[in-house]
């Protein structure tokens, strides 16, 4: 008797189906959930370890780098990628921006079908609902300690007590590097192909204009220290900048720039830098393609950048 496919086993719609498994300790083996992710045809398996309401998941991160448009992220069931809807919902819509999909074995989950798509606006609304119920809960929680007279907030941060403080302080850092593990595949490549070549000031530039979050200097350089503590990025990065010239700046931050966004011509690029206020080599406010493509060819063959092709005009 033929033996029945494990729903969703079918193939991806264009590219490789990549599994991620996970459990909550190191004692704990992931060989049931790599057993169907196998039996699913998944190309290649990322195996984690570690709670499911930690935010440190470096096999994941790798994953989210490493996976192609068209590409399927398996898993066997949803509580094995995600600590909550919430959660779920925004490594979804990552998957989509870079135009890949994702697929749970043992739920109605499927991003490249009309009824997988369906069942994800269900869970958005659950989100939703739930976010709201939260704030409600919130609102009256408050509305009626304030009517029996008590304050609201940390009665030992209004006190100014230090270990109230220490606390706080090492939550909001929690909190902070759980952002910063989160979100890293969409700013740590630029940094890693700027730094520490370029001053910190021009990877704030390069990653501002490529839209996203908002960064300033000092919170990319506590991103990074967190990323490294972590060990999740190299300590190089956080090396002092070497004195160049001012003609090699501008190659580093026009390298940087195609590099962080390889389809852009070489008109965007000089567009680009005058929405940054860069002036030409020669002190001009506006940027020819002649000229940046001047600066990417002195730049690869200085050894100032790696190779980064031929954008078009």
């Amino acid at each position: 008797m033929a033996r029945r496919p494990l729903p969703g086993s079918h193939p991806g719609p264009t590219g490789r189906l990549l599994g991620y498994a996970r459990v909550s300790t190191e004692d704990q083996a992931t060989d049931a959930q790599t057993d169907e992710l196998r039996a699913a045809r998944c190309a290649a398996i990322y195996q984690e370890h570690g709670s499911g309401a930690s935010r440190a998941r470096p096999e994941l991160a790798r994953l989210m780098r490493e996976i192609r448009p068209g590409d399927v992220l398996v898993v066997v069931r949803l509580d094995r990628l995600a600590r909550s809807v919430s959660h779920l919902l925004e490594v979804i819509e990552r998957l989509a921006d870079g135009g890949a999909h994702f697929r749970s074995l043992r739920d109605p989950i499927d991003t490249s079908t009309p009824q997988g798509m369906f069942s994800l606006q269900v869970l958005g609304a659950v989100a939703q609902l739930e976010r709201a119920l939260i704030s409600e809960r919130t609102k009256a929680g408050i509305k009626a300690a304030q009517a029996r007279g008590k304050l609201s907030g940390n009665p030992g941060l209004r006190a100014r007590d230090p270990a109230a403080i220490a606390k706080a302080a090492q939550a909001r850092n929690r909190v902070f590097t759980g952002g910063v593990i989160a979100s890293m595949d969409r700013w740590l490549p630029t940094v890693r192909r700027m730094r520490p070549q370029s001053p910190w000031e021009d990877v704030v530039q390069v990653l501002n204009q490529s839209g996203g979050a908002r960064w300033t200097t000092e919170r990319l350089r506590r991103a990074v220290g967190s990323a490294v503590r972590e060990r999740l990025a190299d300590a190089n990065l956080l090396e002092r900048t070497p004195r160049r010239p001012p003609e090699d700046r501008l190659m580093m931050m026009v390298a940087g720039i195609a590099m962080a966004n390889p389809e852009m011509s070489l008109r965007a690029i000089g567009a680009q830098l005058e929405a940054m206020r860069e002036r030409t080599p020669r002190g001009g406010r506006q940027w020819a393609a002649s000229s940046v493509k001047n600066l990417l060819d002195q730049a690869e063959k200085l050894g100032l950048a790696p190779s980064i092709g031929n954008p078009a005009e």
